[in-house]
């Protein structure tokens, strides 16, 4: 794998690694970039084959997981999801550090893999006040309330795993967490920056 170490991401939803991220991609335009994730499920209204996702077959996805083309991959709700080996070149390609944002059992899988990312682990100070931050987005019904906050139980819990991360962060302030996220990444960032202008 050529160009900059990829960045792995994880942590329950409403620890806040979309907001983070958000800053990230703000403060350094064009040096970061995603890896576009495979998806067997239809496409929703609005998004666009290639750049939300590569929609593609159950039979197609199967083949190249089998080919040993994926990194990661997964079955949430009947539909599988994955990161290719390809999706992740093609951001390196641009001299990008690619960020993937991915659940634990897919950290588990890279760290299988050749790929040698940068893993972090975004938290929240506790399950309590996860539950306040998903409750406070009302974008769930109680039902997928709970079962993202099982998830999250599971996922603090398996992330405790000595070695797992390079980094952990305990998102309680954002500014904090956003300059430990920064410290990390930084030395990517630099050797990013300097061979574009080479």
């Amino acid at each position: 794998m050529q160009g900059p170490r990829p960045v792995v991401l994880s942590g329950p939803s409403g620890a806040g690694k979309s907001t983070l991220l958000k800053k990230l991609l703000k403060d350094y335009e064009n040096v970061f970039g995603f890896s576009v994730s495979h998806t067997t499920r239809q496409p929703r209204p609005g998004e666009v084959n290639g750049k939300d996702y590569h929609f593609v077959t159950r039979e197609e996805m199967q083949k190249e997981i089998d080919a040993g083309e994926f990194i990661e991959h997964a079955e949430f709700s009947g539909n599988m999801y994955g990161t290719s080996k390809g999706a992740v070149q093609a951001v390196q390609a641009q001299n990008q550090i690619c960020v993937l944002d991915i659940d634990i059992q897919g950290v588990k899988n890279i760290k299988r893999t050749e790929l040698n990312p940068i893993y972090i682990s975004v938290q929240p100070p506790s399950i309590e006040i996860l539950e306040k931050r998903l409750r406070d987005r009302k974008t769930e019904t109680e039902e997928s309330l709970q079962k993202r906050l099982t998830a999250a139980r599971v996922d603090l819990e398996l992330s405790k795993e000595p070695g797992l991360f390079d980094l952990v962060i305990i998102n309680d302030d954002l500014e904090k967490a956003y300059s430990e996220l920064k410290e990390v990444l930084l030395e990517e960032i630099k050797k990013t920056e300097e061979s574009r202008k080479s």
